[in-house]
């Protein structure tokens, strides 16, 4: 035991009696016949069964992980795994262990982390029963493609749990999800910090349990699973629907200021606010996009962008200041011609086209400059306490 292990396979397990003394026969059988010297970790979340004797009679050792979850177990067996790669695999014999042997070449030859993939798309295979219609032909094409498109990762499966990584990858990672989404939280974050990752295709059994089903809650782990999605991508949650609100916005000022008919309607003060909430509404969402962005770049949840670090507090406050004293300065006009003209009655549709703007400019300044400050703090360090 003195040896470090070269792979770890790690089981998460809730009273998987019927099928994890097959689950570690297969990955002890695979690691054995190609001479792999690697261990089998069974990552214990409270089974009431005899789960853990099983699977110690066929040659693994547990850990007990009281933190409920399928991602705190994996942590936590993971932390107890002493390999330099991991492979992880549920224990409801719908992965093939004797698979192993193609996730190994592949960490071998210099990947980070390998993703098996069970859809036909990257060369998997499901068979009859093994998936539930739903999730194959809606939620993880799906859940994939988003995948694909928001971070730019080449995996055509995200959600399949059988998957190898080096122990160094997952140590940089800082993993945190405790449930079903942190099979996906480890994709994207491997995406954003550029590790190299391929995939490899499997075969899907039908799940061999017989005392309960699937541990998996579709719509529940579905809408966890997008919301992780829109957690890391700030670009994709704030910065683009709000850079659109904004394009919407001076695309109202563009028509309403010359009063551009349109299908003879006549476009005015009225399309103005409109136009005018729009922009506030886009402002704000570019605002968040830029403090979530240096919120998880603080907290290692994904790199920092290089452009935003130039950006400095001093920059938005001044910024802030100058759309404020623009709008202001539009304000001013309208109350000096209030003034000129006794504080009488004004001409609402030709002095609202100076007031809209006017605040809207005060209101985007004044929240650049609050966002500026707040900027600040989240940079803000925290100290390292030695003891």
């Amino acid at each position: 035991m003195t040896e470090q292990p070269e792979l770890s396979v790690v089981m998460p397990c809730l009273n998987e009696a019927d099928t994890v003394g097959i689950c570690v026969e297969k990955a002890v059988r695979a690691m054995r016949d190609r001479g792999v010297n690697g261990e089998v970790v069974l990552a214990d979340n409270g089974s009431s069964d005899n789960s853990k004797e099983i699977a110690v009679s066929m040659g693994a050792r547990t850990v007990d992980v009281a933190e409920p979850g399928y991602g705190a177990a994996l942590m936590g067996g993971i932390e107890a795994s002493r390999g330099k790669f991991v492979i992880m695999g549920d224990c409801d014999d719908s992965y093939d262990f004797l698979e192993i042997p193609a996730f190994v070449d592949q960490l071998r030859q210099g990947s980070d982390l390998v993703q098996g993939c069970r859809l036909p798309r990257g060369g998997g295979h499901v068979l009859p029963g093994a998936m539930p219609f739903l999730h194959r032909w809606f939620g993880n094409p799906v859940l994939s493609w988003l995948v694909r498109l928001m971070f730019r990762i080449p995996i055509h499966d995200v959600y399949c749990g059988m998957r190898g990584f080096t122990r160094e990858l997952y140590d940089n990672l800082d993993l945190r999800s405790p449930g079903m989404e942190f099979a996906t939280e480890m994709i994207i974050k491997s995406g954003l910090h550029n590790a190299r990752m391929t995939q490899v295709p499997i075969t899907l059994h039908p799940d061999g349990r017989q005392e309960h089903g699937p541990h998996l809650r579709t719509f529940r782990d579905g809408w966890r699973t997008l919301r992780l999605f829109l957690v890391f991508s700030p670009k994709w949650t704030f910065f683009r629907p709000g850079s659109l609100l904004i394009l919407i916005g001076l695309l109202g000022y563009a028509l309403a200021l010359p009063q551009i008919r349109i299908f003879n309607a006549a476009l005015d003060v009225h399309t103005l606010l409109i136009a005018s909430l729009s922009i506030l509404l886009g402002w704000q969402c570019v605002l968040l996009a830029t403090l979530a962005q240096i919120f998880a770049a603080r907290e290692g949840m994904m790199p920092a962008l290089p452009r935003l670090e130039k950006i400095t507090v001093e920059h938005g406050i001044g910024f802030g200041l100058i759309m404020f004293m623009a709008g202001s300065l539009l304000i001013s006009i309208v109350i000096v011609t209030w003034w000129q003209g006794d504080f009488g009655k004004l001409d609402y549709p030709q002095t609202m086209r100076l007031v809209i703007p006017g605040v809207t400019l005060v209101a985007v300044g004044f929240q650049t400059a609050m966002a500026s400050l707040m900027a600040g703090v989240l940079r803000m360090q925290r100290r390292n306490h030695h003891v």
